[in-house]
């Protein structure tokens, strides 16, 4: 190799001919991009409401079978069958993956162990339809030891971990769920949790909606003894405030996803880290000098977006709400219009919690091996269900990874057929999790817990003192020492010494 020669601002090195024909042919490469061995897949064509284009079998290890868990004949060491899982004989592993987790989980273990004498949800019949992980069964066995006798499905169809799942069937707890399941295995196994001789639900745990859909669609009456819904996630509390208007709410139900620690730690910190595992773990990207559009500022929109930036990434923002926007703006991103900037663009990510986000137009116009994903709750967001066409060809490129293939020979990169990148892709933070766990929780038991009139038919969000408590659980895993107000700094601002330190109105 020559050296370097600054001398009177010349090079003494001379670019090779064949470096400087590739220069000129990269662009001309990635313009039109090269159909020679590509795998063409027949595919049925579905519309689907859930969006589930690829069978159960696409989602799992190779070295299980194909077989429905619906055909299977399963039970734990009880001699119990009442539950529907993958594979019960995966129980051990996943029971290791729980005890991982309860170390992570501090105030989760804290609230067991301080309230296991009380049993606080003694009586309490508690439907459940969340992601299964392990986060979620530590919170599943806390219940359980506080008094709680449970049924638990899936909220989503890609994020349940089969093992896990085992884990709890093992431990006795009524699980119907498995990773890859169909639309129709998801209404059967909410079905399978709430439709049950001799056993009825008084408390609801969602996160999505689509269970307390299903009680008010199938089984109305169940009502009449639900004393309450907890429900985590901007989708389902959207659903809960439209039923609230048309005076259709028939039983109070806590506002999760609005309290502050699910808003600020779940939501913010969580999807901070969780966007580029999922990233990573499907498209091997390296994210400096990409440009990416994150459509929504929220909570979500704003951990992307953070996390993508300091990654070296180029970042625009889409959103409907100035304030947001302002906030964007300020935090140093450029606010575009989808449609200014989907031709140029590496990766779209949707976090908005609405519908048609990214349409059939935005999908057509995109660049050769853009990829596409959604950090919502809700698979509407990109409008899957306009890429099942005949003259689309699907492409399985690895699981959770799809390219859908156009004509000229365009393709993009579909992650998780647009559902929840993080859970459906890869794991997020335990901690952040104990965090909305404990708080779903303690919505529970206050819910379960409060006097005949405390709460009407409508929604409400979690006491303030109640989120204090929660974050105030988490602080000695920093070894964090909270500075205590004296009576006469308590007094100027008129506060208790112990909290309330906060009014309602204000925004962290």
């Amino acid at each position: 190799m020559e050296k370097w020669d600054g001398s009177e601002g010349t090079s003494a090195f001379h670019m090779p001919e064949w470096m400087i024909q590739f220069a000129d042919q990269k662009q001309e490469f990635n313009k039109r991009p090269t159909k020679i061995g590509r795998r063409s897949l027949s595919r049925s064509i579905s519309q689907s409401s859930t969006d589930s284009y690829s069978s159960a079998a696409s989602y799992t290890d190779s070295s299980d079978d194909e077989t429905s868990p619906r055909d299977k004949q399963q039970k734990n060491s009880k001699g119990s069958s009442d539950f529907c899982v993958k594979n019960i004989k995966q129980a051990e592993f996943g029971r290791r993956e729980i005890e991982i987790a309860e170390q992570e989980m501090p105030a989760l273990m804290a609230l067991r162990k301080r309230a296991q004498g009380e049993k606080p949800l003694a009586g309490a019949k508690i439907v459940g339809c969340t992601h299964i992980t392990a986060q979620t069964a530590v919170l599943m066995e806390t219940l359980g030891a506080l008094g709680a006798q449970c049924r638990w499905a899936a909220c989503n169809i890609y994020s349940t971990l089969n093992e896990v799942a085992a884990a709890l069937a093992e431990s006795g707890f009524p699980v119907f769920a498995w990773k890859g399941e169909s639309e129709d295995d998801f209404w059967w196994c909410i079905d399978r949790c709430v439709n049950v001789e001799g056993w009825q639900p008084n408390m609801i745990l969602d996160d999505g909606g689509d269970l307390t859909h299903w009680i008010y669609k199938k089984y109305p009456n169940m009502f009449k003894k639900i004393k309450g819904i907890v429900e985590e996630s901007v989708t389902g509390v959207h659903r809960l405030y439209q039923l609230s208007k048309a005076g259709k709410l028939c039983v109070p139900a806590m506002n999760v996803n609005d309290s502050v620690t699910k808003q600020k730690f779940d939501n913010l910190y969580c999807c901070r880290e969780s966007i580029l595992d999922g990233l990573k773990r499907t498209t091997d990207m390296m994210f400096g000098g990409k440009q990416v559009v994150v459509c929504g500022y929220g909570e979500v929109g704003k951990g992307c977006c953070a996390a993508l930036k300091a990654m070296g990434s180029i970042v625009y923002v889409t959103e409907i709400d100035p304030i947001c926007a302002l906030q964007a703006c300020m935090d140093g991103f450029r606010l575009v219009k989808l449609n200014e900037v989907i031709r140029q663009v590496d990766i779209v990510i949707t976090c908005t919690g609405n519908k048609n986000v990214v349409t059939r137009e935005h999908l057509d116009r995109m660049k050769n091996s853009c990829i596409v994903c959604n950090m919502g709750h809700s698979n509407t967001e990109i409008d899957v269900a306009s890429l099942r066409t005949p003259e689309l060809t699907w492409e399985r490129v690895r699981s959770q990874v799809d390219h859908v293939i156009w004509p000229d020979g365009k393709r993009i990169v579909l992650l998780a057929e647009g559902r929840l990148l993080n859970l459906s892709c890869s794991t997020v933070p335990t901690f952040v999790l104990s965090i909305t766990a404990t708080t779903q929780a303690l919505a529970l038991i206050e819910l379960y817990n409060a006097p005949e009139g405390r709460y009407k038919q409508d929604v409400y969000l979690l006491p303030k003192k109640m989120d204090e408590y929660v974050a105030s659980l988490h602080l000695p895993t920093f070894d964090a020492h909270l500075t205590e107000l004296t009576d006469e700094q308590a007094k100027y601002l008129g506060l208790n010494k112990n909290g309330p330190f906060k009014p309602n109105y204000y925004r962290y």
